[in-house]
C-alpha cells in the first residue's frame, strides 16, 4: 500500500469511530423515549421504553369484569404488543439511519 492508502485509511477509521460514537447516543436515546400502546379504546395502556422494557401498565376501572377476566388479558397482551410494535418501528426508523446507503459486506 502506498503512504495515500494509509491516510484514507485513518480517515475511514476516523469516520467509523464518529458513527459508532452517534450510534451509541441514538441507542442510549432510545432508552430514554416512552411509547405508549393502547387497547380496547385506551380502557388499557401499556408504556415501554425504546429499549423494549414495559415501564408501566394503566388499566381503566372499567375494564375490570371479575367475570371476564380472560377479556382484561387479551386487551394488555393487546396494548403492550401495540407498545413493542412501536418501540420496534421507532428503533428501526432511529438506527436505521446508520446503515442507509452503506455497503456493509457481510
Amino acid at each position: 500500500m502506498r503512504g495515500g492508502g494509509m491516510g484514507n485509511m485513518q480517515n475511514m477509521m476516523k469516520q467509523m469511530q464518529k458513527m459508532q460514537k452517534k450510534m451509541a447516543e441514538a441507542q442510549e436515546d432510545l432508552g430514554k423515549q416512552q411509547i405508549e400502546g393502547t387497547a380496547g379504546g385506551g380502557m388499557v395502556t401499556v408504556i415501554v421504553s425504546g429499549h423494549k422494557e414495559v415501564l408501566e401498565v394503566k388499566i381503566n376501572p372499567e375494564a375490570v369484569d371479575p367475570d371476564d377476566v380472560e377479556m382484561l388479558q387479551d386487551l394488555v397482551l393487546a396494548a403492550t404488543n401495540d407498545a413493542l410494535k412501536k418501540a420496534e418501528e421507532l428503533t428501526n426508523n432511529t438506527m436505521g439511519q446508520f446503515t442507509k446507503g452503506m455497503n456493509l459486506p457481510f
